[in-house]
Formats: C-alpha cells, sequence, structure tokens
C-alpha cells in the first residue's frame, strides 16, 4: 500500500522549515509525544493509544472538514515530523486559533516554533482571510506564553475559552497579511 496523503495540501516553506499536511508516518512520533510530560499542555487527560490514536485523527480530520488545519514541522532536507503548528478551529471553538506544539525534546529553543507560527499566521490571514484569532495556552506553559508575546501576542481576558479556565486566550495583533 502507497502513502496516502491530503489532496490539495499546502506547503510552507520558511528559511529552515518545510510545513506540510500530516501523513500517517508521523504518527510514531505524535504518539511519543503524547507520551512525554511535554505534551501535558496540549492535551486534556493522561493519553492511551486509543485516545492518542484519535487525537492524531482529529489533526488529519480537521483538514478534511475545514479545509485547513495542523501542518506538521519538518527541517528542510529531513522529513522527520518536529511538531505541528497551524490555524485550528474545531467544532464548538470559541474562535479561531493559531496552534503550535514541538514534539522532540532536541528541536526545543531553536527557534522552530515561532519560524512555524509566523509562516501559518501569515498563510492563515491570506490563504484563509483571517483577519482576528487566538492561541489558546495553559497558564503554566511559560514556554508558549513567551513564544506568544514574541509574536506580538497579548492576553485578552474578555475571549472566551475552549471548555476550560486552566487556557487564556493570547490575542494575536489584528490586521491581514504581513
Amino acid at each position: 500500500m502507497s502513502a496516502v496523503t491530503l489532496s490539495a495540501t499546502p506547503v510552507l516553506t520558511t528559511e529552515r522549515l518545510v510545513l506540510r499536511a500530516p501523513v500517517a508516518a508521523d504518527w510514531p512520533a505524535f504518539l511519543a509525544f503524547t507520551r512525554d510530560d511535554r505534551s501535558r499542555f496540549v492535551r486534556a487527560a493522561e493519553m492511551d493509544d486509543e485516545k492518542a490514536w484519535r487525537g492524531f485523527g482529529h489533526v488529519i480530520g480537521h483538514w478534511v472538514l475545514r479545509g485547513y488545519g495542523m501542518f506538521t514541522i519538518t527541517a528542510k532536507g529531513d522529513d522527520r515530523a518536529l511538531g505541528m503548528a497551524g490555524p485550528w478551529f474545531p467544532a464548538a471553538w470559541p474562535e479561531p486559533e493559531i496552534g503550535w506544539s514541538i514534539w522532540h525534546a532536541g528541536a526545543e529553543g531553536k527557534g522552530y516554533a515561532f519560524e512555524a507560527a509566523s509562516a501559518v499566521r501569515d498563510w492563515a490571514r491570506e490563504a484563509l482571510g483571517w483577519t482576528r484569532f487566538v492561541s489558546y495556552i495553559d497558564r503554566e506553559n511559560a514556554r508558549s506564553e513567551a513564544l506568544a508575546r514574541r509574536l506580538g501576542c497579548t492576553p485578552d481576558a474578555a475571549a472566551p475559552t475552549p471548555g476550560t479556565d486552566d487556557v487564556r486566550a493570547w490575542r494575536h495583533p489584528e490586521g491581514g497579511a504581513a
């Protein structure tokens, strides 16, 4: 059986990264991330194999249902999944979001999340017409809060959050494509 990919999914490139659609080959990296304590900020609860599988399916299904979603982050010249970043707006979500996660500890602290989040934010503005959106960040996730600040985001206490008080909405600067 050959690899199946999402059709008509854009590929974004930055100075160091390629952002592409998630594929089946990303599953082991995603599963490993869900086993790591670093994933506690992006999962609702402990994930067994079944919940992780459903979560990965949610990522792929978002592309099918919305026409956009999380891109897999890879380094140029290496197709290994390092994490994800992208526009996110599941059913019952209060408003559109730009999300990110770095799956491999060795890929943290290199600016990949900033580079990827900047690229997908610009893409969401241009391709999707988004002008107003947030990033929902766990209140204990100091690294993601620092990244949000670096992206020019500010906490928005008036913004509703998706089903939990453990996260805060960080408002992205409004406007069109940068």
